[in-house]
């Protein structure tokens, strides 16, 4: 009688111990935490492309561009292979006449044939009394997605070897001479 009820023990007891250790909570490994950033900025950038018309106001021109295109008016409908280089006022909310806090200072070009498309680099040129020194930008824009992300890839002054990520949403458009970019920066190395 004693061996039976000490085998019931024992088989409740592996049981009991089976069950907790097959249990998700005591064998899955913690999720690693994504770390939060250490500074987050949120600023507008406003490009107006020449057109041959607007030179006094325009803050972007065409300097590359495919055979069958020119240098006033992108090509086709993806724009494919044209590069245009900027100058922007930077701001910290979406008018274009308030006071800019910076300029974006760089280049894009339209990389795909069928969709489209851009690749950017660029960089955030501070010189206010809130910011000194620049954030440098590379990266694909897929311009048909509400929201894109690209790499911060450093940065001077205020913004010493900085990285994260910088998300894109293109805040408003007009035709192919204006839009403005709201640019929503995570940087996650700070100094």
């Amino acid at each position: 009688m004693e061996s039976k009820s000490l085998a019931s023990t024992l088989f409740l007891f592996f049981l009991l111990f089976g069950t907790l250790a097959a249990s998700p909570t005591l064998k899955s490994k913690p999720h690693p935490r994504r770390p939060l950033p250490c500074k987050r900025l949120v600023f507008y950038f406003h490009d107006i492309v020449y057109n041959g018309k607007n030179s006094k106001n325009a803050t972007a021109a065409i300097v590359g561009s495919p055979a069958w295109g020119n240098k006033t008016i992108l090509a086709g409908k993806s724009h494919f292979g044209n590069m245009v280089v900027f100058d922007d006022p930077i701001t910290l909310d979406n008018n274009l006449h308030s006071t800019p806090v910076g300029r974006a200072q760089g280049f894009y070009l339209y990389d795909k044939k069928d969709i489209f498309t851009a690749w950017l680099g660029f960089s955030f040129v501070f010189n206010s009394t809130q910011h000194k020194g620049s954030i440098n930008f590379a990266g694909a824009d897929p311009l048909m997605n509400k929201t894109r992300d690209i790499s911060v890839i450093g940065g001077t002054g205020d913004f010493f070897m900085t990285r994260g990520i910088a998300t894109l949403m293109t805040d408003a458009f007009e035709g192919e001479v204006y839009f403005r970019l709201k640019v929503d920066i995570k940087l996650y190395e700070c100094w």
